[in-house]
């Protein structure tokens, strides 16, 4: 069987990681059995409807390297304004892959229902529909349409008036929804709603659409979150009306903090953007939530997994069905294991744009400083969890300090005497010292400590405060090379007049 698994997007805001997830197990899946992933615009809310998002979740989906293999065409992206449209329209055999240009084919098939008795028109006014919900609140029974216009003789409800179409759901028997996760899913039919199908404006409900876009796209498989549960009968129901066969669904259990609720805003970041802007690099992000609500196998402990071995060795029918817990801590420990793995060349690459929108590096960045940004690349790699800690770490190594009170220059176990002492000898020896790199300072700078008597932590927590006012910063003798002999030796100057000030 041909695998074809969809991810079906409305724009209604940003890409949130809990769809990621959803999306990165239809998508693995459908790489794996070498089938194909298609990306459908719904489109079709249009009271939520949010322009700005459609660009985002595009450019979100490609920085994640989640491709597919049909999709909007161009002409469609550059409508919502997608920069770089050419770059992510792929089309298909099986568009439009835009809901809103659909319209045509959902108001024939609600058509086709009412004409074979599956459907009605439905003209009761909000009024009415408020007023029997408050009945039915007062009553303590279930809350829904009273299916007051269910039996009105044809012609009751005119065509060309405002309306609604609603599904003629049967009032007995049973609906089955079909789970690759949880099996077959039960619900009575008499618990189920007479859905809207067309509302009155002439868009199709969600439901609607997602069944006909599914049967026509010939899409096999589902991937949605397990709280959809409760309205998967709503679809079952319409592809049984239409005599179409239903995809197989595959409810993924939800994504909690780890307090246990449901992951939210209030747990920290939520959308692809914010992730990607505070530095975690898309094959981690990607390999930390292939593991919410999946592993590798029992006994099996490996956690760092590339994009290959991922499709190899991903399942979806083991999915777990225990709610699966979003843990930053682990998160950042993941990104800083990829972000080691990663070559001098990459990190520089990856962390350049983080410089640049901290003003720290010019855009573009010259031949010169990029060759100098390689010195503190090696530096900063082991200790980055996320690439915007790069800012913090080497903002004093780019800009004008303000020189450290005088206690801060005083180094462990010394007197501020020992401490000018100390500084005004390192002093001459980096002036002399050369060439003027890291390798070649760093053994007379710990022979001068023997030389003083002191510990060689002290003299370079005096150096360290003296050139970069921080208690830590990059290693000291590289955060040298860096800054370059000049600059090091105006710092400890200015240090020296601090600490000669105070003796």
């Amino acid at each position: 069987m041909t695998v074809r698994v969809r991810f079906a997007p409305s724009p209604t805001g940003k890409l949130h990681v809990g769809s990621v997830r959803t999306v990165l197990f239809g998508w693995l899946f459908a790489r794996k059995m070498e089938g194909q992933f298609i990306l459908r615009i719904e489109d079709t809310d249009q009271a939520r409807y949010q322009p700005e998002a459609i660009p985002s979740i595009v450019d979100g989906l490609r920085w994640l390297g989640l491709d597919w293999d049909e999709g909007p065409s161009l002409e469609e992206l550059e409508r919502f304004g997608v920069p770089d449209a050419e770059k992510y329209a792929v089309g298909g055999p099986y568009g439009p892959y835009v809901q809103s240009e659909r319209l045509d084919q959902y108001r024939q098939v609600a058509a086709e229902l009412i004409e074979r008795g599956l459907a009605y028109r439905c003209n009761c006014s909000l009024e009415r529909l408020e007023r029997v919900r408050e009945e039915q609140r007062a009553r303590k029974l279930p809350v829904g349409y009273d299916r007051h216009c269910r039996d009105l003789p044809p012609g009751a409800v005119p065509a060309d008036e405002p309306h609604v179409v609603r599904l003629k759901v049967p009032l007995a028997g049973q609906t089955v929804v079909r789970d690759a996760i949880r099996g077959d899913i039960v619900f009575d039919n008499a618990t189920q709603d007479d859905q809207v199908l067309l509302k009155s404006d002439g868009f199709p409900t969600y439901h609607l659409a997602v069944v006909v876009d599914d049967h026509t796209m010939q899409i096999t498989h589902v991937t949605r979150g397990d709280e959809w549960i409760p309205s998967s009968p709503k679809r079952v129901l319409i592809f049984d009306a239409l005599g179409w066969e239903p995809p197989l669904y595959c409810h993924l259990p939800l994504v909690n903090g780890t307090d246990g609720h449901k992951l939210s805003k209030r747990h920290g970041s939520t959308s692809v953007d914010q992730f990607r802007a505070q530095g975690y690099l898309p094959e981690a992000l990607l390999n930390f939530l292939a593991f919410l609500g999946w592993a590798p196998g029992e006994g099996d402990e490996q956690e760092i997994f590339g994009r290959e071995e991922l499709i190899q060795r991903f399942d979806l029918f083991r999915v777990n069905t225990a709610p699966a817990v979003f843990a930053y801590d682990k998160l950042d420990w993941m990104n800083g294991v990829y972000i080691r793995s990663l070559s001098e060349q990459e990190l520089l690459e990856r962390l350049l744009p983080f410089w640049q929108a901290a003003g720290l590096v010019d855009d573009p960045c010259p031949g010169e400083m990029r060759a100098r940004l390689r010195i503190l690349v090696p530096l900063v790699q082991e200790r980055l969890k996320r690439l915007t800690e790069v800012v913090e770490l080497t903002k004093p190594l780019f800009e004008d300090i303000e020189m450290p009170p005088v206690e801060n220059l005083v180094g462990k176990k010394m007197t501020p005497q020992q401490s000018l002492e100390a500084l005004r000898r390192a002093r001459g020896l980096l002036a002399s010292v050369d060439p003027f790199e890291a390798e070649v300072m760093e053994q007379p700078l710990r022979d001068l400590a023997d030389a003083l008597g002191v510990k060689a932590g002290a003299l370079f927590g005096i150096l360290r405060w003296a050139t970069t006012s921080q208690p830590v910063s990059p290693p000291l003798f590289g955060s040298f090379e860096f800054l370059g002999r000049e600059r090091v030796l105006a710092r400890l100057d200015a240090a020296e007049k601090v600490l000669a000030a105070a003796v």
